[in-house]
């Protein structure tokens, strides 16, 4: 047996959760140390079918479902409730993220596995949370991203509201769910008690989105879209050069004026136009005039060099893969070569955070349907191999391919 070493050793997770914010939350968690078992129903996780695909295997569900074992059980059925409550009872922790009231019908509702086990955190990732009026509702990124403000101010002035380029509401869900049940372990610890975690998408959506909240918050006003440049400081935003584009970021006098000198008009430091940071973002166009012209003759690696060279800070606008390929994400290790199913080499992201008393995280591949459903039957609950048998005879569950001992097996005599 390997014992990981990490955080969150010794913490078992049963993930009921499917598509990205609740496994993005047990992923985070895995990433840490727990032993994450991941419930799917035969049919499988849905981001199972979703592409790109790689060697068979979706991409996305690779990526969210690092670091678990998955147990296929028929929650449909009374023997499957019953499997699925004897593992939560030997749990620290529970993900779903059924819309309200399904995980009630489904017999592993907070309330009942509580009953049973009052140290149990309960997370439970929803659209709009347990309570509200809209609590009913289902949920995708691209409503909440709608409803809570993020499209109206994202895009240029006169443009269309935008989609913010990737599924944000989801991934701060995850991330708000995973720091919620953190919260909640440290709490059990003082206390002895477990609790259940609310994460609506609607607020986690709401709260990433901090500035726009706190400037409504003290004005009252919405703030309109700005496109490429901040609401209230300037020069800071995007700008052209003769190959692409560049940003800057000025927020003070003492960088407008080295940035005065590096584009070879020191005189704009003591231009009463821009003699402060509000009044500089009431002129802002003309300040991009003088800008661009600048760079109009110089490559953005041209413009960056010169910048940084003055101080001023400013970087090219990359894509993801030179962004990931990049010698600094290189070395913090932000994508992990790991095997495959298959025995080839798949790369999959690892969590951002550093620990200075561990020396890495772990990052192991995502598991295939099944594939660890004897295993976890076996020694969390004690089945012997006809039992387990029947019961997949029965369409309780499924025996995946490859059904062996994981590699982060842990073992726990109580909670």
């Amino acid at each position: 047996m390997t014992v990981s070493r990490l955080p969150l050793d010794g913490i078992r997770v049963i993930d009921f959760s499917r598509v990205l914010a609740g496994p993005l939350c047990s992923a985070l968690l895995g990433d840490l140390g727990a032993d994450v078992i991941k419930i799917e129903s035969p049919d499988g996780d849905d981001y199972r079918a979703i592409g790109p695909f790689a060697r068979g295997e979706s991409g996305l569900f690779s990526a969210m479902n690092r670091n678990k074992r998955s147990v296929v059980i028929d929650l449909k059925t009374a023997d499957g409730q019953m499997l699925a409550q004897s593992l939560c009872a030997q749990a620290d922790v529970v993900v779903e993220n059924f819309r309200p009231g399904v995980a009630d019908r489904l017999g592993i509702g907070y309330e009942t596995l509580s009953a049973r086990h009052p140290k149990l955190v309960y997370a439970s990732v929803s659209g709009f949370g347990q309570t509200g009026p809209e609590s009913h509702r289902p949920a995708y990124d691209i409503i909440l991203q709608a409803l809570c403000g993020l499209m109206d101010a994202t895009g240029a002035p006169d443009g269309e509201p935008t989609l913010v380029g990737d599924s944000v509401s989801d991934v701060v869900s995850g991330i708000f769910a995973s720091w919620g049940v953190l919260a909640a372990l440290v709490a059990r610890d003082r206390t002895g008690k477990g609790t259940h975690v609310d994460v609506s998408m609607f607020d986690a959506t709401l709260s990433l989105t901090a500035t726009l909240v706190a400037r409504y918050a003290t004005t009252g006003v919405t703030q309109q879209r700005v496109g490429n440049r901040h609401p209230s400081s300037a020069p800071f935003g995007a700008y052209r050069a003769s190959d692409g584009h560049f940003v800057v970021a000025v927020l003070n006098n003492k960088l407008f004026g080295r940035l005065a000198d590096a584009i070879n008009h020191p005189e704009l430091a003591d231009d009463p136009r821009f003699a402060s940071d509000t009044s500089r973002c009431s002129h802002e166009g003309e300040l991009r005039v003088r800008i661009e012209q600048w760079a109009a003759t110089r490559s953005v690696a041209e413009v960056n060099a010169t910048l940084s060279d003055a101080g001023v800070p400013a970087a090219p606008i990359q894509n993801v893969q030179q962004a990931l390929d990049s010698e600094h994400a290189r070395t913090r290790g932000l994508l992990v070569d790991t095997v495959a199913a298959d025995g080839s080499t798949v790369r999959v992201p690892a969590q951002p955070v550093k620990f200075s008393a561990y020396a890495t995280t772990r990052t192991t591949r995502a598991p295939r349907i099944g594939e660890h459903t004897s295993t976890v039957l076996e020694d969390l609950l004690r089945l012997d191999t006809s039992a387990i048998a029947s019961l997949a005879a029965a369409g309780v569950v499924r025996i995946g391919e490859g059904d062996t001992k994981s590699e982060f097996v842990q073992e726990k005599d109580h909670v």
